[in-house]
């Protein structure tokens, strides 16, 4: 079984050392540095560089400069996708957004982590574990998403959190940790003023 392989499976990988894996990373980070390079107008070509990046994009979305990802070919974009600046997906295993996401700036979904032992970390292993967030979730400043979560559509992360674990769907979830605050009611469709 080689390295990629061993990610797709779930189980500690050398990502550091691999030529196959540091190739795929780097011929991305190469392709994510000319995206965050074009002028923020070249509305199509940015979207075009984008394709190139991710596995699936359904529909249209907007990705604001900078991007970065680490291989790209683990990223599935719903229709209607937005995310704003600075967002970094590290994609050693799938990382899946419904429709009608709207992210934040500053946002990271992390499916990679490091053994807590010492040895297998500094031997440059590592695991790769899925994130799945739903349909018409909303993502304020600052959110860090960790390996292996999956996100309930219809669900907003307050700006800040660290989310660590599930969440349902329906629901306000914030903090380090995050944690569910209260599910989303009829209330909240009339808290704000209209025109």
């Amino acid at each position: 079984m080689n390295e990629k392989e061993k990610a797709a499976a779930g189980l500690l990988y050398d990502n550091n050392h691999d030529p196959q894996l540091v190739r795929e990373r780097n011929y991305c980070k190469s392709l994510c540095f000319e995206h965050n390079q074009l002028n923020p107008l070249k509305l199509t070509e940015r979207e075009e560089m984008i394709r190139k990046i991710v596995a699936e994009a359904k529909g249209p979305f907007v990705i604001e400069q900078p991007f970065y990802c680490d291989l790209g070919y683990h990223i599935q974009l719903g229709h209607n996708f937005y995310a704003n600046h600075n967002l970094i997906i590290l994609d050693a295993a799938k990382v899946k957004f419904g429709d009608n996401v709207f992210i934040g700036p500053n946002c990271g979904f992390y499916a990679a982590g490091h053994p807590l032992d010492v040895e297998q970390r500094n031997a440059g292993l590592e695991y790769a574990y899925p994130i799945t967030v739903g349909d018409n979730v909303w993502f304020g400043g600052n959110v860090v998403v960790l390996p292996g979560v999956t996100i309930g559509s219809g669900s907003v992360i307050g700006a800040g959190s660290i989310v660590n674990r599930d969440i349902p769907s329906g629901v306000v979830a914030a903090g380090n940790p995050c944690r569910v605050i209260r599910e989303i009611t009829e209330d909240d469709r009339n808290k704000y003023k209209r025109a």
